[in-house]
């Protein structure tokens, strides 16, 4: 973990959460599920990343926008993984549900109180 962000909650959160979405991931691309993969794997990770690059966010604006995106990405995240969830012959992705679930009310509040 980067030191810099050693005391950011949301940061290392996301940044957990796209490490065990990059593992789902390669589990999805075991059984050949490369197009669902793909796109899990794109908005899993861009979560962390925008939460990231809010930190030196030019403005305030800047800093909720970057949130509001981050936001999208975990709704987006969430339909791929309930997609999973409701399939067969797919990995189980409850606890990566359960992640988001924080990262969604984390990211939420921060946008609420930034306001």
């Amino acid at each position: 973990m980067n030191e810099e962000f050693k005391e950011n909650i949301i940061v290392n959160l996301t940044f957990e959460f796209a490490l065990k979405i990059i593992d789902f991931c390669n589990e999805l691309d075991s059984r050949k599920k490369f197009a669902l993969s793909n796109q899990l794997f794109k908005s899993g990770t861009s979560i962390g990343a925008n939460t990231r690059e809010a930190q030196n966010a030019e403005s305030k604006a800047d800093f909720i926008h970057k949130f509001k995106i981050s936001a999208k990405e975990v709704e987006e995240t969430e339909y791929w993984l309930l997609l999973c969830k409701h399939s067969s012959n797919l990995p189980d992705p409850a606890q990566l549900l359960s992640d988001l679930e924080s990262i969604k009310r984390i990211i939420s509040k921060i946008i609420g109180t930034s306001k």
